[in-house]
């Protein structure tokens, strides 16, 4: 189910990683081809600032990611909600400090950007001033973009991002032609036309926020300054990570100013917007990652966590490998799209076939710093943020550029990211002891994260003659473990109703197919039972609730399974049913 499930959601986040870049990118190709070499410096050097307000988004995002995964794991959905209300505010607090700061203060903010003094012949200070105007605009929705992201995947909303991202992108395309060819509004137009686009985008997604079926509420009440605490704790590794690449990139502007010139800034700002392109299929193996592992983590699902520590290295390898290959025969026609000038695409052609041998070390690290993200290695994720999107490629490209010229500008991009794989590897290697490429070491999940093998049973059905051979061994499973009679029947007889119910009404609800997985495990002489299904939502302590009052001998196996039970807990996430009984 854990490989269904990341497939599932990897399309939705790859297109999600991409909505800020689509934007970008289309912009990037218009300011390209139909304003100039000097709007593409303009808009090269307001990137830093526009990656700042990003930051700030992801940074409450992953927060949410982690905090939200977490107690939906745990079954505690009230966090959920405060978590849900408490995102909203900050998202309106972020929006609001930057219309503050590009209306009151643009010439020192473009000057800080390297743009020049605001001279009247100064071209490139006021496109660049016109261009963060009209894009900060779109602050609340661009901000807010962001933040619904990870709340609508975990409801398992995943076609609502998909038209969101699809609508956005049609919008924007529209905006950007109408804005050049009709209203001519130049580096302004621009920016208002990716404001309108992500406003389009947001609109789609706030129909699921007022819908009945909506998880989450927002709640004055439920803003509380502990889960603003958790977020930010959890959000921090992600701002370092996008503060870095933003350092990185003013780094990178001023040392190619100084090597070869608005040339090869304008070159640059193709290079990263095409760049910011190929990493979403790596950020969205990322995403999926910092999402699942938060949600088993909060789950103490050791299990799983092992396959999606497999299936996230599988995916992140295949996908930027064919990414790789499909950069290295597609670069002069992409970097065609962006620029005309010969001496600059020819720049930028051998930049981008030199970054992108960088992909898949940069996937890997990523999805490994998501990964420790959302199993509570903070303190690793900000080590590798820095050293992946700084401190390594910053390094190598000051030393190369002095060598190699520009072109040591683009290699850094591969030396940053391989080094920090090694240093990763070596942190790994030190931990176990020795030299390996296991799940398990890679993993790095402390000992009391779920229970060692011996103390957990784990099966996955699909038949009713599985549910039952699932029954018996679970029974013999309790038999081994010194349980009494009494506790091994109810186990036993609890695990076969409830999979026979969900075979019943949840199998032929469609045409796919579905699957359940049960876990039971011992854990300081407690005793959970965890059923997981894909099936259409259901909650059956709601359904028992409700039908209290029926005639005693209906709806027979949820009143058995749970007159045994201690307690009982369901929560939906992921578009999964979860149920936990606990003896």
């Amino acid at each position: 189910m854990i490989k269904k499930k990341f497939r599932q959601m990897l399309l939705t986040q790859i297109l999600s990683a991409m909505t800020v870049t689509i934007c970008m990118m289309i912009d990037s190709i218009m300011i390209g081809r139909f304003l100039g070499v000097y709007s593409m410096t303009a808009y090269g050097l307001a990137t830093p600032i526009l990656l700042v307000f990003a930051a700030l988004g992801a940074m409450i995002s992953a927060g949410i990611q982690v905090v939200c995964g977490k107690t939906m794991g745990s079954g505690d959905q009230e966090s959920a909600i405060s978590c849900y209300s408490t995102s909203i505010v900050a998202a309106l607090g972020i929006a609001l400090l930057a219309l503050v700061l590009i209306f009151t203060v643009p010439n020192q903010i473009c000057m800080i950007l390297g743009t020049g003094s605001p001279s009247p012949t100064n071209q490139v200070f006021h496109l660049t001033k016109n261009y963060l105007t009209g894009f900060i605009i779109g602050a609340p929705a661009f901000i807010f973009a962001q933040i619904m992201v990870p709340f609508v995947q975990i409801a398992g909303e995943q076609k609502r991002l998909i038209l969101a991202v699809g609508i956005m992108t049609v919008s924007d395309i529209i905006l950007d032609l109408l804005s050049v060819f009709v209203f001519k509004g130049g580096m302004l137009g621009m920016g208002l036309a990716s404001s309108i686009s992500y406003y389009a985008a947001v609109a789609i997604g706030l129909s699921y926020f007022f819908s009945k079926k909506c998880l989450f509420k927002f709640r004055f009440k439920s803003i509380h300054r502990k889960t603003i605490v958790q977020m930010l704790k959890n959000g921090v590794p992600t701002v370092i990570n996008q503060l870095s690449l933003v350092l990185l990139v003013y780094v990178f502007n001023h040392i190619l100013l100084n090597v070869n010139g608005k040339l090869a800034v304008a070159a640059y700002s193709v290079i990263t917007t095409v760049s910011n392109l190929c990493y979403s299929f790596g950020s969205g193996v990322a995403a999926v990652a910092l999402t699942l592992s938060s949600v088993f983590f909060g789950d103490e699902d050791r299990t799983s966590l092992l396959s999606l520590m497999r299936i996230m290295t599988l995916y992140a390898i295949i996908l930027d490998v064919i990414v790789t290959i499909a950069v290295q025969f597609a670069s002069p026609v992409m970097v065609g799209l962006f620029l005309t000038r010969q001496d600059a695409r020819s720049m930028a052609v051998t930049g981008l076939r030199l970054f992108a041998l960088c992909l898949v070390p940069c996937s890997l690290n990523t999805s490994l710093k998501n990964y420790y993200q959302g199993t509570g290695r903070t303190p690793l994720t900000e080590l590798i943020s820095v050293l992946q999107n700084f401190a390594f490629p910053a390094l190598s490209g000051f030393l190369l550029s002095r060598v190699i010229g520009t072109t040591g500008v683009w290699m850094a991009f591969f030396f940053g990211e391989t080094l920090a794989l090694l240093v990763i590897c070596c942190i790994v290697w030190k931990k176990n002891g020795h030299v390996t490429f296991t799940a398990e070491a890679f993993a790095m999940l402390h000992s009391d994260i779920g229970v060692p093998a011996k103390d957990c049973f784990e099966v996955t059905v699909r038949t009713r003659e599985e549910v039952t051979s699932a029954s018996i061994a679970i029974g013999e499973f309790c038999k081994a473990h010194h349980e009494d009679e009494r506790i091994s029947y109810n186990v036993s007889l609890c695990v076969e109703e409830m999979a026979f119910n969900i075979i019943e009404h949840g199998f032929g609800m469609d045409d796919l197919d579905h699957s359940i997985d049960i876990r039971y495990m011992v854990k300081n002489e407690k005793r959970t039972l965890r059923i997981r299904d894909d099936c259409k939502g259901f909650d059956p302590i709601a359904y028992n609730d409700l039908h209290k009052s029926d005639d005693q001998t209906a709806h027979f196996g949820i009143r058995m399974a749970f007159s045994k039970a201690k307690d009982t807990m369901y929560i939906s996430s992921l578009g999964l049913n979860n149920l936990t009984i606990v003896f």
